[in-house]
């Protein structure tokens, strides 16, 4: 069994762009975010950019409930435990999350979960859809339970901010972009594509109420993907105080959707950042190659060549495919108001 087990992660893992391309048709009826798979609601999206600062967050107490998945290896209750015995990435820790309750309007409610909750349903019910790929099962009862994707009642919902960064130079017109290669050998999820950068779950780093915020969680992700800080924290972080928290919050940052991944239920909260170029070269001079996650790629040309090859074309990541579609259709309000 543990052997079947990992030749189907092995599967998920080679052809996992690929799986969640397909796996889109698993629901025809569930509107796509920008001709991309990314699943959405249709309330999720908006016509055009929001600031960020427009969203408002509230923490409130969320009911436990677990689905379980089948198909584990003899001796494991779930796929999270299955994973760390058998096919444990480099990062791989059940933190504390800020589970998604739900979304109304501009308005969204959290309560606290785990990582692993979204690896126990997300990753299983990916494992669930390869195995039916590879002929070693009929039906997929695990997704079937889980039903509408998008309704975040039917399971633990963990979010993740994923950030599209662009460097503008005001004087040129010029913008970069920046992406992110998710090393398969350290990471839980998405391994072997690429997707935009920062993207971090969104979870405390010391302190549920001070770090209850998508921007304070953001400024964290900046500093550990684009500059190798460490992700541990010896205690509440001063934000306010923080000197490059301060700078950073010069950049535009907009919200553009929410929307979920169609192989793993990954459910993303999608964002833009917009840097003027002596900001961003003040702020990310450093900028690494390499982090604990993959590697990050140099500034690209935000250009249509370049979003369409990463769009459709490379194996991108589902949310950063459909961050990348809808920051060029509003590219004119992104950058003019940088």
């Amino acid at each position: 069994m543990p052997a079947q087990w990992l030749a189907v992660r092995a599967h998920l893992l080679e052809h996992r762009h690929a799986l969640a391309v397909k796996a889109a048709a698993e629901y025809p009826d569930v509107p796509k975010v920008a001709g991309t798979p990314l699943l959405t609601a249709a309330h999720w999206t908006p016509a055009q950019p929001v600031p960020l600062h427009d969203l408002t967050l509230e923490l409130k107490q969320a009911n436990e409930f677990r689905l379980t998945a089948g198909g584990l290896p003899e001796g494991f209750r779930s796929y999270s435990e299955a994973m760390a015995a058998l096919a444990a990435p480099a990062v791989f820790e059940n933190r504390p999350t800020y589970r998604l309750l739900g979304f109304t309007g501009r308005h969204l409610t959290f309560g606290i979960g785990s990582y692993f909750d979204g690896i126990d349903v997300g990753e299983a019910c990916a494992h669930e859809y390869a195995a039916r790929e590879l002929g070693h099962a009929d039906a997929m009862p695990l997704r079937a339970a889980v039903g509408d994707p998008c309704d975040p009642s039917r399971r633990p919902v963990n979010v993740a901010i994923s950030t599209l960064t662009i460097r503008h130079d005001r004087a040129t017109g010029a913008a970069t972009f920046f992406l992110h290669w998710r090393d398969p050998r350290k990471v839980g999820h998405a391994g072997g594509l690429y997707q935009v950068l920062p993207v971090g779950v969104f979870q405390a780093a010391t302190d549920p109420v001070n770090d209850f915020s998508l921007w304070r969680c953001m400024v964290r992700e900046f500093a550990e993907e684009l500059l190798g800080a460490p992700e541990e924290y010896a205690g509440p972080v001063d934000y306010d105080g923080w000197p490059f928290a301060r700078r950073l919050a010069e950049a535009r940052v907009w919200y553009l959707g929410t929307g979920v991944d169609p192989l793993t239920f990954a459910t993303d909260v999608l964002t833009v950042a917009v840097f003027d170029a002596t900001l961003f070269d003040e702020l990310f001079g450093d900028l690494v190659a390499h982090n604990d996650e993959g590697r990050v790629l140099a500034g690209l040309g935000f250009t249509a060549e370049n979003v369409e090859r990463f769009v459709h074309d490379e194996p991108t990541q589902a949310a950063g495919a459909a961050l990348l579609a809808l920051a060029w259709q509003h590219r004119e309000t992104l950058l003019v108001s940088a």
